[in-house]
């Protein structure tokens, strides 16, 4: 498949990178260390559930949706067009 100056794979390789990328990100969000029975946030009681379904967590569901609201996406622009770096 020609693809201009690029080799060929390497489409493939920027789309590998960008999933792994989305991969690692998520490993590092995740929670770790002594969890809390209360919520950091608001200090309301941290279901047993959650707790078991997420060893470490520090907040309850509705603290974390919050957090969650307020984290802005990243991305590299691995296309390289003008198209792409003017937006």
């Amino acid at each position: 498949m020609a693809n201009g100056w690029a080799r060929d794979g390497a489409v493939q390789d920027q789309i590998d990178d960008t999933v792994m990328d989305a991969v690692l990100r998520a490993r590092v969000m995740m929670p770790t260390g002594d969890g809390s029975d209360e919520c950091d946030d608001c200090g309301e009681e941290i279901p047993a559930a959650r707790r078991a379904a997420l060893p470490g967590t520090r907040t309850c569901v509705a603290c974390q949706s919050r957090r969650d609201a307020n984290i802005r996406p990243i991305g590299i622009n691995r296309r390289g067009s003008k198209d792409s770096q003017l937006r």
